[in-house]
């Protein structure tokens, strides 16, 4: 699977090349997630409140800023059989929340776990599903972290 990153965004550095890798290993655990599909690209677009609302509002219809969309797209027929992806992630918001807890580099590698969740089908519409992505996406950041993928994301 092909991982790419748009930073459209210009209120906070990012370090893309780190990113990039935990961007790679979380395909991976999409990748084994959903197997026997598989997947052809994943395009993450780092953006801001400003961006997110604008895309929340066009597609969902709800006028405010949110922390991570995703689009999961099923194969074109008579194209290649796999399955992609885009996570629209808010920089200004994981830098904003992840302050407040003590930690923006675990918050940014938090929506883009949950981006990567959602695109293996998961759900969180119902306090059951929540915790259950919730688990998943936890033990997937402590190994992320213990493998020296999230710290340094920002800045």
């Amino acid at each position: 699977m092909i991982t790419s990153i748009l930073n459209q965004q210009k209120n906070h550095p990012v370090q893309q090349q780190k990113l990039q890798k935990l961007a790679d290993w979380l395909g991976q655990k999409l990748e084994a997630k959903t197997a026997p599909e598989p997947w052809s690209e994943v395009c993450i677009v780092l953006i801001d409140d400003d961006g997110i609302t604008q895309t929340n509002r066009e597609y969902f219809g709800k006028n405010r800023p949110t922390d991570v969309i995703s689009f999961r797209y099923d194969p074109v027929p008579g194209e290649d059989d796999a399955l992609s992806g885009d996570l629209i992630i808010n920089v200004d918001r994981a830098v904003l929340e992840g302050t407040a807890r003590g930690d923006a580099d675990y918050e940014l590698a938090l929506y883009t776990a949950h981006g990567f969740d959602h695109l293996s089908g998961a759900e969180d519409d119902t306090p059951e599903k929540h915790k259950k992505m919730r688990a998943t996406e936890t033990a997937w950041l402590r190994k992320a972290k213990a493998e020296g993928l999230i710290d340094g994301l920002l800045g």
